[in-house]
């Protein structure tokens, strides 16, 4: 099943609620939410009250991607707030495996994000133990960036390391999707798709969704 992950990372947050009612509206599975710390990446963004929030508005799982120095240490803070899938960059992260077990533990979906330098093949020791791989299809730090092309290969050769070892974890991808490369994304084996700017920033976000989430569907 493809699944349409709207990120709240450029809505206006004056009118969150409203907003995550129209992305609903719209058929989205999951509001997915990047927390910036300005030490990992050159930009800072929110933290656990605004995930709280948006607890408090949805019933949709809530993806929290960590962008942060040493994630750790608010991995349980922000599964408190209402995250249900927590991922934590392997460029970070020194004792992964701890880290991935002490997020299922929490109870959440446990992810590990990699950079657009970081090669696939490193993860090759960890997959067996999570739950989804998140692709950066964009440097990390703001949104709006323009998607890097490479990305389509990266995901194709992860997704056949997945066939090769018989795997079950989700791949998602994240920076720079709209509906001029979805579909070549879902043909190369992405499962969920983070998606900004060509939702929260367009005239009708609830029309916007439901263009982006058909696209996957074909």
């Amino acid at each position: 099943m493809k699944l349409l992950a709207p990120s709240i990372l450029s809505a206006d947050f004056s009118q969150l609620s409203q907003q995550i009612r129209l992305i609903e509206m719209g058929g989205a599975d999951i509001i997915h939410c990047d927390i910036m710390d300005g030490r990992f990446v050159p930009n800072i963004s929110f933290g656990t009250p605004v995930v709280k929030a948006v607890r408090k508005s949805t019933k949709l799982p809530i993806d929290v991607h960590l962008m942060i120095k040493d994630p750790d240490n608010y991995i349980e803070a922000f599964r408190n707030a209402g995250a249900d899938y927590i991922s934590v960059h392997q460029e970070e992260v020194v004792h992964l495996n701890r880290t991935i077990n002490y997020i299922r533990d929490l109870g959440a979906k446990a992810g590990v994000v990699i950079n657009p330098s970081t090669p696939v093949e490193s993860l090759t020791e960890i997959l067996e133990y999570i739950d989804y791989v998140l692709i950066m299809s964009v440097n990390p730090g703001y949104g709006g960036q323009i998607f890097i092309e490479s990305t389509f290969r990266r995901v194709a050769k992860l997704a056949k390391m997945r066939d090769d070892y018989d795997l079950e974890f989700l791949i998602e991808v994240d920076g720079g999707i709209d509906k001029s490369n979805i579909q070549k994304l879902s043909k190369a084996g992405c499962d969920m798709f983070v998606i900004g700017s060509s939702i929260v920033k367009s005239d009708n976000i609830t029309a916007s969704t439901v263009e982006l989430k058909n696209l996957i569907k074909i």
